[in-house]
């Protein structure tokens, strides 16, 4: 039997991102809700998310996004091996979204599956791919974080309507041929499912998102930190090695959160901490790959840079793993 030849690694050959234009404030909110802009900042630090019209579908999104990082990586899609989609909120189960996608970006007949692990999903997908690209299995794979929220929440529910938003993100990952072009580095994954019911779908009443907000934020602000650290120490590196933080941007004090125990534990005070959430809302899968591509083109995340990303989510899953920034 023959096997495929591995190479050294993978690393990220391109990033892009996807946004719909209607943006919600929070005092679009306020007339319908009983909220203000005030109490939303200061619990999640969110002033604005973006919400695609019933038009623009979950695959629309995922396919600009994809468009995007293939551009940046100047890398034709017909050159493409395999597309990961990772998302949770497809309108039905089947048919999935990658395979739509592919097809959509010209590159026909290649593998393409979902991921499903919510706002971990983008770093599930990325360290299924970066490992589908060492061992041989494919040279390219497009991995897209894309999610449309606002068709699974209530927006009369002001714990869950001014969180949530939709977009996507993508990243073009692909082989490096030695130890030294590594970019992308060892995944720290793993799951609590014994909290699976801290974040679901209310099935049996309205089909919309259900979160037991304070649990899942003492559990990220104590669980999240140890897996960033794992990330870091799979990598070979040390936490002042690390140049950008991007954690999933579920909740801006969360995210300083993870950021101030991490400099506890050696991270540098320069260290960059990604705040997209504050003007795109919480996007699950689509926030990491999304930041990533927001703050380069702002000019706070530059070629070179050692960037750690971190997800987690409903499951409850989470996943990390370090790279270095095309």
């Amino acid at each position: 039997m023959r096997l495929a030849t591995p190479v050294a690694g993978a690393r990220l050959l391109g990033i892009g991102s996807f946004q719909p234009d209607d943006v919600v404030t929070n005092a679009d909110l306020e007339r319908r809700v009983e909220t203000d802009d005030a109490w939303i900042r200061s619990r999640v630090g969110i002033a604005e998310r973006r919400i695609a019209d019933a038009e623009t579908s979950l695959p629309d999104m995922a396919v600009a996004a994809g468009r995007a990082a293939l551009a940046d990586a100047e890398f034709d899609s017909a050159e493409l091996d395999a597309v990961v989609v990772a998302t949770c909120t497809m309108p039905n189960p089947i048919p999935n979204a990658a395979a739509q996608v592919a097809t959509a970006l010209g590159a026909n007949g290649i593998g393409a599956f979902d991921v499903n692990a919510a706002c971990a999903g983008f770093c599930y997908g990325l360290g299924v791919a970066a490992d589908m690209v060492r061992a041989g299995s494919a040279r390219h794979v497009l991995v897209i974080g894309a999610e449309k929220l606002s068709d699974w929440i209530d927006w009369d529910d002001r714990s869950t309507c001014i969180i949530f938003a939709d977009a996507a993100g993508a990243a073009l990952v692909g082989p490096a041929e030695s130890d030294e072009a590594v970019g992308v580095g060892p995944v720290a994954w793993g799951s609590a499912g014994d909290h699976a019911s801290t974040i679901r779908i209310l099935e049996e009443s309205t089909n919309k998102l259900h979160q037991e907000g304070q649990t899942v934020f003492r559990w990220a602000t104590s669980a999240v930190a140890p897996v960033a650290l794992e990330a870091i120490d799979r990598a070979g590196l040390a936490p002042a090695d690390i140049d950008v933080l991007i954690p999933h941007q579920a909740n801006l004090r969360i995210v300083e959160a993870i950021a101030k125990k991490l400099r506890v534990k050696g991270a540098r005070d320069d260290m960059v901490v990604a705040d997209d959430i504050v003007h795109s809302g919480n996007t699950s899968s689509a926030s990491v790959p999304m930041a990533l591509d927001h703050m380069r083109t702002a000019g706070r995340v530059r070629s070179g840079d050692v960037l750690l990303l971190v997800g987690f989510g409903a499951g409850l899953s989470y996943a990390g793993q370090v790279v270095v920034c095309p």
